[in-house]
């Protein structure tokens, strides 16, 4: 049998463990962290799914810290559009998310696990960092974004989360193209036209008309997205025409 250490040995060994308070009881009892990555177009819910993860893993006393780039409200915040909204610590490209962590820990926080909304926005490096996280720190990650930009290519921090996550799920809520099809691909329209060049990152909502505060200036064209199929995408195509599917429009 073991003996046991005396009473402020015990205290001392507590005090060392909260110091580094990674993933709770993992340091004491190492277990195997994951990196899930959950992908999707949009409005497929996959923010809302973060939200969800987020309240069933605090509801079973962890610690958790949000993560976000580029949330369409403007704020750090991981928010839906059913509404659901928490506070969240904003990303940038230079942001080393290992010192992010880490400094939570230097002042004496626990972080069991990360939600990482709109993370098709991290860099290559960034998607390095989370998996080194779950490799060493046994800090579980759970990342949510985009599959692929509106050139249907993929963004750089799905990409690199693809070939590093141990577990790559598509959100299972449906999203329907106009057709009535599985919509697939996130289209970029500006005017009334689909656009198939341009910078990469363009923030803006999905909503089909813009909210009078989203009205862009004098002599520029609204910019908004819309989930497509496959095939309206390549035509380019954003509602039925008046001649009916299938059929030619007479100019």
């Amino acid at each position: 049998m073991t003996p046991t250490p005396p009473a402020g040995q015990l205290d001392a060994l507590d005090a060392s463990l909260g110091v580094v308070p990674a993933a709770g009881d993992r340091r004491r009892h190492p277990a195997p962290a994951h990196l899930v990555f959950f992908h999707g177009p949009m409005d497929c819910g996959k923010s809302t799914l973060a939200l969800q993860v987020d309240h069933n893993q605090s509801r079973q006393g962890r610690h958790g810290l949000l993560l976000t780039q580029g949330d369409r409200s403007g704020t750090p915040q991981i928010s839906s559009r059913v509404g659901l909204q928490r506070a969240a610590v904003e990303l940038d490209a230079d942001t080393d998310v290992r010192l992010l962590v880490r400094d939570r820990w230097a002042a004496g926080h626990r972080v069991d696990y990360l939600i990482v909304d709109e993370a098709q926005f991290l860099t290559g490096e960034q998607a390095e960092q989370l998996a080194e996280l779950v490799d060493e720190s046994h800090v579980d990650v759970y990342a949510f974004g985009l599959t692929t930009d509106f050139r249907t290519r993929l963004f750089p921090g799905t990409q690199r989360l693809f070939e590093l996550a141990d577990d790559v799920q598509r959100v299972q809520v449906e999203v329907l193209c106009w057709c009535g099809l599985p919509g697939l691909l996130n289209a970029r329209v500006v005017g009334d036209a689909v656009v198939r060049e341009g910078a990469t990152v363009v923030v803006a909502d999905t909503a089909p008309a813009l909210q009078p505060e989203a009205t862009p200036a004098a002599g520029e064209a609204a910019v908004r997205y819309q989930v497509l199929c496959r095939r309206h995408f390549s035509r380019g195509q954003l509602g039925p025409t008046p001649t009916g599917p299938g059929q030619l429009a007479l100019r």
